[in-house]
């Protein structure tokens, strides 16, 4: 005696279920066992074969309600020859309402290879360059010269020798995709003989070996804006590779460096210089000229000015990318001692120590406060 089974309980829906829920239920069962998802389990399989055998019987108003009036059916039901193990959902059988489902769930492209002859735009470029600090805070013009792929002059693009043309692959018949049979479903593939072109070139073009492109040297010149950072990238439209079947082409990056500055450091839109005074500039003050981007420029040097401190120029760093503000130069003044002294030197700055107070060194006095304090509480 057959083996009865209830096609609602292999669903998971009740026997009041919608047509609606009915589809729901079935499409997500048939998304967990599918071979891609199972690795080709054999029980996987049997069972997927059993949920597409129900749910082509529950989706039908005729057969199921045929199923409802004589309740479980068995192997040999005679259900139009959908029962399970049946030929109704074997190898190309299964082809209808639910490929392009199939096809979008699981990369396949979608509906007999429409995606395989669409337009595609081509590929992005990337290139690389160098700039100063100088060009990176006023902006320049750069010429750069590289390499990419281009139609073939000899075939205009099509692969094929003149006096020649491409022909419709008769594998895929011009789709680019052919649908294979997988045991009880179909799904579409990249065609092996054209690989998704759609045509094959008998008589390939001795330029471009059937290929319908060449790799050329490009020249162009790109604009370099003012207050550009190390790492950012420039996009140029359409200087990329061409694209596929009348699609446009991609763009290029270009990537760029600002080169290490011997003198300027840049923070932001600020830029650090250290600037070295002397002992007596430090102590009694003075005018001195500092390097910027824009030329020299006075920097007042307080009397009593401490190594490290910073000094602000005011407008004279590096523009905001956007145009909102311009940056500020940062001076650090270091106090620089002299390495080698003459004996009248020696003989002032000794004659300069017996006149010193303490009073005049806060730094000094601060601390020997903290190390009397200090003293105190051991």
């Amino acid at each position: 005696m057959p083996k009865q089974v209830d096609l609602y309980e292999i669903l998971g829906v009740s026997r009041d279920a919608s047509d609606d829920e009915i589809r729901r239920a079935y499409l997500k069962l048939a998304h967990k066992y599918h071979p891609d998802k199972t690795g080709g389990d054999k029980e996987a399989e049997n069972k997927l074969k059993e949920i597409n055998a129900a749910y082509d019987i529950l989706k039908n108003p005729e057969k199921r309600k045929q199923y409802d009036r004589f309740g479980s059916v068995g192997e040999q039901a005679g259900f139009g020859g959908a029962g399970f193990g049946g030929t109704g959902f074997g190898g190309a059988g299964f082809d209808s309402p639910f490929d392009d489902f199939f096809d979008m769930l699981f990369g396949r492209g979608g509906g007999g290879g429409r995606g395989r002859t669409a337009a595609r735009p081509g590929n992005d470029l990337e290139y690389r360059t160098t700039i100063t600090l100088e060009e990176a805070a006023f902006g320049a013009k750069r010429k750069i010269r590289f390499a990419r792929m281009e139609l073939c002059s000899e075939c205009s693009g099509s692969g094929a020798a003149p006096g020649s043309r491409p022909e419709v692959c008769p594998t895929c018949h011009g789709a680019g995709q052919v649908r294979i049979a997988q045991g009880f479903f179909s799904v579409t593939q990249t065609c092996h003989r054209c690989r998704g072109a759609g045509r094959i070139v008998s008589k390939p073009c001795p330029r471009c070996s059937g290929t319908g492109r060449v790799r050329l040297s490009r020249e162009i010149n790109v604009d370099i804006p003012a207050g550009i950072d190390s790492g950012m990238r420039l996009r140029v439209a359409g200087e990329g590779e061409p694209g596929e079947n009348g699609g446009p082409r991609g763009d290029l990056h270009v990537l760029v460096e600002v080169e290490a500055h011997d003198i300027f450091a840049r923070e932001g839109v600020d830029i650090i210089c250290e600037f070295p005074i002397s002992f007596t500039q430090a102590a009694v003050g003075a005018t001195v000229r500092v390097p910027t981007l824009r030329g020299d420029a006075d920097l007042k040097i307080p009397p009593g000015t401490q190594s490290g401190t910073l000094f602000r120029l005011r407008g004279m760093g590096m523009p905001d990318l956007r145009g909102y503000r311009q940056g500020d130069q940062i001076v650090k003044v270091v106090v620089e001692i002299p390495a080698k002294l003459t004996r009248r030197q020696r003989e002032l700055l000794k004659e300069f120590e017996q006149e010193n107070d303490p009073k005049t060194y806060p730094l000094y006095r601060r601390f020997m406060d903290k190390l009397k304090k200090y003293g105190e509480k051991k």
